[in-house]
C-alpha cells in the first residue's frame, strides 16, 4: 500500500509513526507539506519520500493532517492523489467529511480524531467512517495496535462534544490562569494545585492549535457567562448554582 501524509506537523508525524511502525512491511510512505523542509525532515525520520504536488504520484491512501482552517482546501487539492482512500486527522469532522464527499465521492472516506497529543498516546480516537473499505480498515487496525481505543461516532456528535471537551475546557483553564495570582506551593489546595497542573499542560502546547480550536468551536462565551453568573450571585444564588453544577 502506498500512503501519503499531507502535513508534517505533530499529527502528521504521528500518522507516519502509525503507518511505518504497524504496517512497515506493507506500506510505502511519503510526506507532503507547504513547508518543504518540514516534509523532508518528517520523511527522513520515517525512511519515507517527499511528494511536492498532487500530480507527482497517486497513493492508495491519502491522509490529511493539516491545521483545522486548511482542512477543506487541502482535501480539495490532494483528493486527486488518492487512488483508493482518503482520511483526515484535522480535529473537526463535519467540514472535512463534506469536502471528501465532494472531491472524492468514489473513494473510501473516514475522519479520525486522536483525543490526545501524540506524546500522550495511547488514548481514545474518535472515528467516523463515511465510506468503508480495506484501506480504512487497515488504518483502524494499525491505530488500535498501538493501544488506542477507537470510538465510532457521528460528525455532529463529535463536533458538538468538542465544544465542551476542547473549546469550553481550554477557555476555563486559560481564564483561571489569567485570573490567578502567584501563590506559594505550600498554600495550594489539592483543587488549585490540580488546576495549576492543567494550566501547565494546556500552555505547553502550540498557541496556534489552541487558537484554531477556539475559532472552530463555540464555547468560550458560555464559560464567560457562567463565570459572570457566579460573580454576580448572592449567597443563596451561589448555593443554587453550586448544586446545579454537581448535577
Amino acid at each position: 500500500m502506498n500512503a501519503l501524509v499531507v502535513g508534517a506537523g505533530a499529527m502528521g508525524q504521528w500518522l507516519g509513526d502509525v503507518l511505518s511502525a504497524e504496517l512497515a512491511s506493507e506500506v510505502s510512505l511519503a510526506f507532503a507539506d507547504a513547508d518543504r523542509q518540514a516534509a523532508e525532515a518528517a520523511a527522513a525520520s520515517h525512511d519515507a519520500d517527499v511528494q511536492a504536488a498532487p500530480g507527482d504520484a497517486v497513493a492508495d491512501l491519502v491522509c490529511i493532517a493539516v491545521p483545522i482552517p486548511a482542512a477543506s482546501a487541502a482535501i480539495e487539492t490532494w483528493a486527486p492523489a488518492s487512488g483508493s482512500a482518503i482520511v483526515d486527522v484535522t480535529g473537526t469532522m463535519a467540514a472535512p467529511l463534506d469536502a471528501m464527499r465532494e472531491h472524492a465521492p468514489d473513494r473510501e472516506r473516514a475522519s479520525f480524531h486522536p483525543l490526545f497529543a501524540p506524546a500522550h498516546e495511547p488514548g481514545n480516537v474518535a472515528v467516523v467512517v463515511d465510506g468503508g473499505g480495506p484501506h480504512v480498515d487497515r488504518l483502524r487496525d494499525a491505530i488500535q495496535a498501538r493501544g488506542n481505543a477507537l470510538y465510532d461516532t457521528t460528525a455532529s456528535e463529535h463536533d458538538e462534544a468538542m465544544e465542551t471537551v476542547q473549546a469550553k475546557t481550554h477557555a476555563a483553564v486559560l481564564a483561571y490562569a489569567l485570573a490567578a495570582d502567584p501563590v506559594p506551593d505550600a498554600l495550594h489546595t489539592p483543587i488549585s494545585a490540580g488546576l495549576q497542573d492543567l494550566v501547565e499542560q494546556v500552555t505547553g502546547g502550540d498557541p496556534r492549535v489552541y487558537g484554531d480550536i477556539q475559532a472552530a468551536f463555540d464555547g468560550a462565551d458560555d464559560v464567560a457567562a457562567a463565570a459572570r453568573r457566579l460573580a454576580d450571585a448572592d449567597k443563596s444564588a451561589f448555593e443554587r448554582l453550586y448544586e446545579d453544577a454537581g448535577e
